[in-house]
């Protein structure tokens, strides 16, 4: 291995362990990783500096913007929090009731939001409900947070990492919802089902819930109807964007003006709810991993990955689906599809649809796993905390681990079933 080769993995490696650290923000870690990487590959002339420049994928970039616009005017509009107290209503006081609804609901939520507000969203929805109840907000919220981070898996727009999958494995929104969606409505099920059996002593006895009418949240329904219709438009533009030529990345900023028209809303404040840090951790770690492809290793390790496979499928498939599953409880899922985007394409001779499932599922289902896996767990004990609810590690980490490990022995069998592996 020559000196680039070594010092690139190290920046590598490093940008990874202070990222996952939380002791320095993801964007600037990953920044200061990108700056070194083009530091010392101009000087080795590892690659050129035109080179370096189509390191960062502006199609993925322009999809993350675009569907950002899109969900921030719709969460503006009320009309999350309307599916979030609706469910609530319709569960009728009953515990639950409640609790499968609050886990659908929490799983839908969050294949358009991303992690971040929608914990933030269940959180206000939850913590009020268990009040006026007197129930306890545990067993509900932690169980929303576990289900916002598998509803992510959804869709090709649910997460950041599925993005990433998407634009850089060439995987259709359509051919998405093929590969997935039967799995993850399986999972959503079983998911909750597990839950329930660990939370039903704690969920409360049934009550009457207070009389409210969800439409009363609604300031401004104009606004509330065009963000639906915006958001029917994306996913339909979606299901048919081979018609029309274009890629996923044109469809959301197009929609993204649409809903910047019709919404009436100021761009300017729109523009500043927008999650710029993910922005520029991606945009900055898609120049790590450019580098680094640059040196070859990827393709080496590609290569040594299909070998230790022996060329079968099966064993790529489920190496990749534990390998990242295992790595995404510990480090960002983000940064896990940068990684091995690149790595699964090169297993050539395989089925590749199986393969980019399986690290869709991998790089998403780890998130929840332990109180350090993600951005989501965090946001989730921080809002708890100001709650005055108080979550130990060990607590977390016993239903967290759980469900993850049941999720992924789930996602294996379903991945052979559904790409015919077994053969």
């Amino acid at each position: 291995m020559d000196a680039p080769t070594v010092i690139f993995l190290l920046i590598y490696l490093l940008t990874i362990l202070i990222a996952t650290s939380k002791i320095v923000p993801m964007s600037v870690t990953a920044l200061v990783g990108a700056l070194l990487i083009a530091w010392f590959g101009l000087q080795y002339s590892v690659f050129t500096y035109e080179q370096a420049s189509a390191f960062i994928d502006v199609r993925l970039i322009g999809l993350l913007i675009g569907t950002m616009i899109v969900v921030e005017v719709a969460e503006r509009s009320g009309l999350f929090r309307f599916g979030a107290l609706y469910a609530i209503k319709v569960s009728r006081g009953s515990p639950t009731g409640l609790f499968v609804f609050l886990g659908i609901i929490s799983a839908a939520v969050s294949m358009f939001l991303s992690d971040s507000t929608a914990v933030l969203l269940m959180a206000a929805a939850i913590v009020t409900i268990a009040k006026l109840l007197k129930y306890d907000p545990l067993p509900y919220f932690l169980s929303s947070v576990i289900m916002i981070n598998l509803g992510g898996t959804s869709t090709l727009i649910g997460s950041t990492s599925n993005m990433i999958i998407a634009v850089q494995t060439d995987i259709s929104f359509s051919e998405f919802i093929s590969y997935m969606t039967l799995g993850e409505l399986a999972l959503w099920g079983l998911t909750i089902f597990a839950l329930y059996l660990l939370f039903k002593p704690r969920l409360g006895e049934k009550k009457t819930l207070p009389e409210y009418d969800p439409w009363k949240t609604i300031d401004d329904k104009k606004l509330f109807f065009r963000s639906i219709f915006v958001l029917s438009l994306l996913v339909i533009l979606f299901l048919t964007l081979e018609n029309f030529g274009v890629g996923p990345e044109a469809i959301a900023l197009g929609c993204a003006v649409v809903a910047l028209v019709l919404s009436g809303l100021d761009p300017a404040d729109i523009f500043r709810g927008l999650d710029w840090e993910t922005v520029f951790f991606i945009a900055a770690f898609m120049f790590i991993i450019g580098g680094l492809e640059r040196t070859g290793i990827l393709d080496t390790i590609s290569t040594q990955l299909v070998q230790l496979a022996g060329n079968s499928s099966l064993r790529a498939t489920l190496l990749t689906l534990w390998f990242s599953g295992l790595a995404s409880s510990i480090v960002s899922n983000a940064a896990i599809a940068l990684t091995f985007a690149p790595i699964v394409t090169g297993f050539s001779g395989l089925n590749d649809a199986a393969i980019k499932s399986a690290l869709v599922f991998g790089s998403n289902l780890g998130g929840a796993t332990t109180p350090l896996s993600g951005s989501v767990v965090i946001i989730a004990l921080g809002t708890l905390k100001r709650e005055g609810i108080s979550m130990s590690f060990q607590e977390f980490t016993k239903v967290g681990l759980l469900t993850s490990l049941l999720q992924l022995i789930f996602a294996s069998f379903y991945l052979i079933t559904r790409f015919g592996l077994g053969g």
